[in-house]
């Protein structure tokens, strides 16, 4: 992690001074000798400040590999860093200054959907195009033209887990824990509303805890009375890891389901034995056997010291995607930009992605288990 601090430490201090040099040079866009500028704009700092550094790190090593191979257009490429804490305030504050800020061609942010959404709207106002790797709100990509989403719609992914349970898990009573925030609340109730929809599932229970807590006994013993023979995690790594230990110890045989956004190393090292037999959806795993993943994987650990996630891996690409449109544009407009990147098909880390009608990427899911410690394909 020192290593991690310094690299990011770096990138930092020079997205800082970038971010200052910018507010005196309006017409930088213009100028052939300055440096292309993305905005990243994620939590750098609290509780959520190691899923925004690693964000900033997977979208710095998709630039690198740009700026080796000479930039785009003839230009090199910077990242642009700003800390909005997790904060709707402090986000909506950031997008005031991006949008000030006439050489930033994009933005890859926010973290959190209800975040995202705040800041959205001054986005597209002033025709700077976000692209987001983490916002699964329904809502968050109609908000505007120029607002894309490099991530599952979250009821996508419960389409995935709906399958798991009735075709091949065969399971029908199924309970919720959902963690306590804007988005858990939201992604809980669209998992209740699957269940009820569907007449082979019954849902048994359905709780909102705060992740990271260290105590989720009262929830486990009410879903556990209302025989629950699976259940819904709706929250990350925090909350599914020691959920799965705590439920494991009084009922070893639950089957516990995730989403995309809880595959992460720190799960199983979290979790331990625990982990084993978690399933749950993803549009990219570290498979050793694909080159492009296993360079991207490389890098991320030489500096990290832990395998990415799929949110990282969906910020690389978002990097990828809006320099490949970049590129075919062949100009930073920005109304043809946006064109550009709603025909753009980009054959990245987390498959083939391309957005729909309303910005959208339509994502491919791969089923993955934790078996013997590590995750493998569930079809496997």
């Amino acid at each position: 992690m020192k290593k991690l601090r310094s690299v990011l430490s770096l990138i930092l201090v020079a997205s800082m001074v970038l971010a200052l040099l910018s507010s005196c040079t309006a017409g930088a866009d213009n100028d052939e000798d300055s440096p292309i500028k993305i905005a990243v704009a994620f939590p750098m700092t609290g509780d959520q400040a190691e899923y925004g550094q690693s964000f900033l790190l997977a979208a710095q090593i998709k630039v690198d590999e740009w700026n080796a191979k000479g930039g785009v257009l003839g230009r090199a490429i910077e990242l642009v860093s700003y800390d909005d804490k997790n904060s709707s305030e402090e986000a909506a504050t950031i997008a005031q200054k991006i949008v000030s800020t006439p050489d930033i061609v994009g933005v890859l942010g926010h973290f959190s959907s209800g975040v995202s959404m705040v800041a959205a709207p001054i986005y597209e106002e002033n025709q700077v195009i976000e692209i987001s790797n983490t916002a699964s709100h329904p809502d968050y990509s109609s908000i505007g033209d120029y607002i894309f989403r490099n991530n599952a719609v979250i009821s996508n992914e419960f389409e995935v887990i709906e399958s798991l349970l009735t075709e091949d898990l065969k399971l029908s009573k199924v309970g919720i824990v959902a963690i306590k925030t804007d988005w858990g609340t939201t992604a809980g109730a669209i998992a209740a509303d699957m269940i009820r929809n569907n007449d082979a599932l019954t849902l048994v229970g359905h709780e909102e805890v705060v992740e990271g807590s260290d105590d989720y006994s009262l929830v486990i013993a009410k879903l556990k009375e209302a025989g629950a023979e699976a259940v819904i995690s709706v929250g990350m790594y925090a909350l599914i890891a020691p959920l799965a230990r705590q439920y494991k110890a009084v009922d070893p045989d639950i089957q516990i389901l995730g989403l995309s956004n809880s595959y992460a190393q720190q799960l199983i090292e979290l979790g331990g034995e625990a982990t084993e037999g978690i399933i749950f959806p993803v549009s990219f795993y570290s498979d050793p056997q694909n080159p492009e993943i296993k360079r991207f994987v490389d890098a991320y650990v030489e500096s990290f010291g832990s395998e990415p996630s799929a949110l990282a891996a969906q910020a690389y690409d978002s990097i990828g995607i809006l320099l490949e449109a970049i590129k075919a544009n062949g100009n930073l407009d920005r109304p043809s930009l946006r064109d550009t990147l709603n025909n753009i098909t980009y054959p990245g880390i987390t498959g083939e992605t391309k957005f729909d009608a309303i910005g959208d990427a339509t994502k491919n899911y791969t089923k993955l288990i934790v078996k013997d410690g590590n995750f493998v394909p569930y079809e496997n």
